[in-house]
C-alpha cells in the first residue's frame, strides 16, 4: 500500500455541480464545459434531486467562492 496523494486536485475549466439525493449531505460532482450544458443538467435533475451549483473554474481556480443551492418551487 502506498501513501495517500498530497498534491491538490486540479479542476478543469468549466462549471461544476453537485447532485444529491433529497435530504442527504453527500452527492456526486459533475463537470460541464459550458453554462448551457450546466443549465440543461440542472433541469434534468431538479425535480428528483437537490442540485448545488459549485461554480466556475478557470485555470484551476474558482471564479466564485461560495456554492449556490438551486431550489425548485413546487
Amino acid at each position: 500500500m502506498g501513501r495517500p496523494p498530497t498534491r491538490p486536485i486540479k479542476f478543469r475549466d468549466g462549471f461544476y455541480l453537485e447532485i444529491r439525493n433529497k435530504g442527504k449531505n453527500t452527492g456526486i460532482k459533475l463537470h460541464r464545459d459550458t453554462k448551457e450544458q450546466m443549465m440543461r443538467t440542472i433541469k434534468e435533475y431538479e425535480h428528483s434531486k437537490d442540485v448545488y451549483i459549485l461554480g466556475e473554474s478557470k485555470n484551476g481556480k474558482w471564479v466564485n467562492k461560495t456554492p449556490i443551492a438551486h431550489v425548485v418551487e413546487d
